[in-house]
């Protein structure tokens, strides 16, 4: 708050000038002198407002690709959500987690170095509940994991790490591989304590069971792409780029898919008492004579009009006439 100066002040501040007790210019020096600001090496800043702007916009989409993982997985009610991302030094981040908790330590190629997916305990035990049939509740007290649950787990969180390659693919193609799953963090040692990590912090909800997920990236094993994290560069290269590699990637999947074909040969109707009576042996009289063509229908509907035929001893039908679009029916 800027302070106000009273008339007497001013009187006394005018006549010190007058006085030749103070002076002016050295007043002017003290006023654009620099300001000192105290900077604690340990808490080295090397993320700036902008890279943490889009670390957080990446991992909300990878927030939201777990979601929709988890809950497939696990069939029930799954929320994740990005909460914040900070930077601090590795050793603050190895002392503010569980002595007990969950650490995927996996590599991102081409990147050199190793990241980490911690799970809270309650998220892994509810998730691991969930999987062998139970109702996704976690233990009061955790124990060590058996054999199965690690396995389990193991393949939980491989799996996961795709959705985090499909996060970072607008700004960097990544191939996350899981490298070694640990319960106890003083026996992880991926980077020096004094090193700054970049911290994703998620906020889980498994059902009633809520806890966090917590991603490290060590600012070393990023540092060759943070030219990328500039959100200049990076919607400059949405425009130019991904574009035209969705469009392929939406051509290529359009033509994959699959569609039922269907040749009918004719209808007819029957009764109840009709139909319940039929026997092998039984002739249904249909709707067409055998030289009118065949009804090829896409889906519901009429596409093609053909002719029954056989191919190496397979049955087949040749197409003859394409219907015009608009054209659902013929001959009725």
């Amino acid at each position: 708050m800027v302070d106000v100066l009273s008339q007497n002040e001013i009187d006394a501040l005018l006549a010190a000038l007058s006085s030749g007790e103070m002076d002016a210019e050295e007043l002017k020096k003290e006023d654009t002198q620099r300001k000192i600001r105290s900077y604690d090496f340990k808490r080295a800043v090397r993320f700036s407002k902008d890279h943490i702007r889009s670390l957080t916009r990446i991992h909300e989409n990878f927030a939201r690709n777990l979601t929709t993982y988890f809950s497939a997985q696990l069939r029930t009610f799954v929320q994740i959500s990005v909460v914040q991302v900070e930077q601090l030094p590795y050793d603050e981040f190895i002392r503010s987690i569980p002595k007990m908790t969950v650490l995927n330590i996996f590599e991102a190629e081409p990147l050199e170095g190793r990241m980490v997916l911690e799970v809270h305990p309650n998220v892994a035990y509810a998730m691991v509940d969930r999987m062998l049939g139970g109702s996704g509740t976690a233990p009061l007290k955790p124990g060590a994991l058996t054999e199965i649950e690690t396995i389990i787990m193991e393949r939980i969180f491989s799996r996961a790490l795709e959705n985090l390659q499909e996060a970072w693919k607008t700004v960097f193609d990544l191939s996350p591989r899981m490298e070694a799953l640990e319960t106890n963090p003083q026996f992880m040692q991926i980077v020096s304590p004094n090193e700054t990590i970049a911290l994703i912090s998620l906020s889980t909800k498994i059902g009633d069971t809520t806890g966090m997920i917590n991603l490290c990236i060590p600012h070393v094993v990023i540092e060759p792409i943070m030219s990328k994290l500039s959100v200049h560069h990076w919607f400059v290269s949405q425009k130019k780029a991904r574009v035209p590699e969705e469009l392929e990637a939406l051509r290529q999947r359009v033509t994959r898919a699959q569609l039922p074909l269907i040749a009918e040969l004719g209808q007819s109707q029957l009764t109840i008492r009709e139909f319940l009576s039929l026997a092998p042996g039984d002739v249904i009289t249909l709707n067409k004579a055998t030289e009118e063509g065949l009804a090829i229908r896409v889906g519901d509907n009429l596409k093609f009009i053909g002719s029954p035929g056989m191919i190496k001893d397979r049955i087949a039908v040749q197409i003859d006439e394409i219907v015009n679009e608009g054209v659902e029916e013929f001959d009725e």
